[in-house]
Formats: structure tokens, sequence, C-alpha cells
């Protein structure tokens, strides 16, 4: 198994009820589906929020090269936030 995949829900009990392995497999999909919609989330903020600041910056200081500098940062901090938090297991 590759170290990067995530681990898979492995019988414990050869005798276990197929229902009981059902809903442990659902959950598990919950919870690896609820984790690719929080990183695209932070893939969608960082830049918005650190683009919007950057827009804010300009507007207050004349300039216009910082809303660019804002959302590549963001993405920048999105990206190593993800790699940080997931990709760490």
């Amino acid at each position: 198994m590759n170290p990067s995949e995530p681990e898979q829900p492995s019988p414990e009990n050869k005798d276990e009820d197929p229902e009981a392995a059902k809903e442990r497999l659902r959950a598990f999909n919950v919870r690896e589906q609820d984790s690719a919609w929080r990183a695209i989330a932070y893939l969608l903020t960082g830049p918005l929020i650190y683009g919007g600041i950057g827009a804010l910056l300009d507007h207050w200081l004349g300039t216009s090269w910082l809303v660019g500098v804002g959302i590549v940062g963001g993405m920048a901090l999105s990206i190593y936030y993800i790699w940080f938090r997931y990709g760490t297991h």
C-alpha cells in the first residue's frame, strides 16, 4: 500500500455482521468526502481573503499590484495548509 493513500477500514472479524461492515465503510467514505470538500474550501478561501486584503490595501495605498500578490500568496498558503493538514498523516 502506498503511504500517501488513506487506509481503508478492514474487517476486524471475519464473522462480522455485513450491515456493520457496510456502516463502517459508509462512515469512512463520509469522513473522506468531508476532507475533500474542506480542502476545496481552503483552496477557494485563501486567495479570496488575501486577494481581498490586497485589494483593500491597493485602494488605501493607491497601488495596483497588491491584489495579485494577495491572490498568489493566499493560494500558496492554502496549498501549504492542505499539505500540512492532510499530507502528514
